[in-house]
C-alpha cells in the first residue's frame, strides 16, 4: 500500500483512509461487470467512495488494521436502514490490512442486494458529554450475512481470480429482482442451512429454526410456508439440491 500517503496526518483515521483508498484506486476491479478499474469519488460523497466507470455500481470502503470478524462499523443506523428497504445500499468492500508493513491481507465484498434489514445493529446513542450527542451508529453483522455472499477478493495476502469473484457475485444477482421482504427471507434461511455445517439437512432441521425467523420477521405468520417457498428459490438458484423425503444437498 502506498503508506508515504499517511505522511502528511496524525489522525489514525485519516492514515487509514488516505493510503487505502488510495490503494483502492490503483487495484480494485469491478464485481458486476469486465472493468479492471473503479473510478475515486470526490472525498465528502456521503458513504460512497468507488463507482464503476462502466456498469456505475457503487461501491464503499472499510479497512481496518484487524481482522473483520462479527461485524463491520458504520454510519448512522436510520441511514443504513432507509438504505436498505430503497435498494440504495452500495457493494461493501472490508478491507484488513497490516498495520506494521501496510499490506493487504484480507478483502471481503459483500454484494449490494445481499444487505436485508437483520444484518444490522443499532448501537447505542452517543453521551450527552460527546459532540454528536444522541447520534445512532449501526453494525452491519457479518453473522447474519451468509457465507456465499462474503466474497473473498483477498485472502492471507493473496488476490482470488477475479472471474472467480465476479461469478460468485453473478450467482448471487437473482436477490437483486426480489422485494427486500423476501430477499431478507432468502438470505436468512440460507444463513441458517450454511450455518448447519454439513452437506445434506433435512426439512425439519430447518423448521427448527422456526421462533428465531418469526422473531426476525413479526409481520409473517405463516413461517414454515415461508421456508418451503425459500428453500425452493435457493433450488432455482442452484444453492440447495432436492433429494427427496424432505432432505436436501448443499450445493
Amino acid at each position: 500500500m502506498p503508506s508515504e500517503l499517511a505522511t502528511p496526518y496524525k489522525s489514525g483515521a485519516q492514515r487509514t483512509r488516505v493510503v487505502s483508498e488510495a490503494w483502492g484506486e490503483e487495484n480494485l476491479y469491478c464485481s458486476n461487470c469486465t472493468s479492471d478499474r473503479l473510478q475515486r469519488l470526490p472525498t465528502n460523497t456521503p458513504a460512497l467512495d468507488f463507482m464503476c466507470p462502466k456498469c456505475n455500481s457503487l461501491y464503499q470502503l472499510k479497512s481496518q488494521r484487524h481482522r473483520f470478524t462479527s461485524r463491520i462499523n458504520d454510519a448512522a443506523y436510520e441511514k443504513m436502514h432507509a438504505a436498505i428497504l430503497e435498494r440504495r445500499t452500495p457493494n461493501i468492500l472490508a478491507l484488513h490490512y497490516d498495520a506494521a508493513r501496510w499490506t493487504v491481507q484480507n478483502l471481503i465484498l459483500v454484494p449490494s442486494f445481499a444487505f436485508s434489514v437483520s444484518c444490522l445493529e443499532k448501537r447505542k446513542a452517543l453521551r450527552a458529554s460527546a459532540e454528536r450527542a444522541g447520534w445512532v451508529g449501526c453494525n452491519i453483522l457479518l453473522s447474519n450475512i451468509p457465507m456465499d455472499a462474503r466474497i473473498a477478493v483477498v485472502i492471507e495476502g493473496g488476490a482470488t481470480n477475479p472471474r472467480v469473484v465476479r461469478e460468485q457475485y453473478k450467482r448471487l444477482q437473482p436477490l437483486e429482482k426480489l422485494r427486500i421482504e423476501a430477499r431478507g427471507w432468502t438470505l436468512d434461511v440460507l444463513n441458517i442451512v450454511r450455518g448447519m455445517g454439513r452437506e445434506e439437512f433435512a426439512l425439519a432441521e430447518v423448521y427448527a429454526h422456526e421462533a428465531g425467523l418469526a422473531r426476525l420477521h413479526p409481520e409473517n405468520r405463516h413461517v414454515r410456508d415461508k421456508i418451503r417457498q425459500q428453500l425452493q428459490f435457493l433450488r432455482k438458484m442452484g444453492f440447495v439440491e432436492f433429494l427427496g423425503g424432505g432432505v436436501y444437498r448443499l450445493m
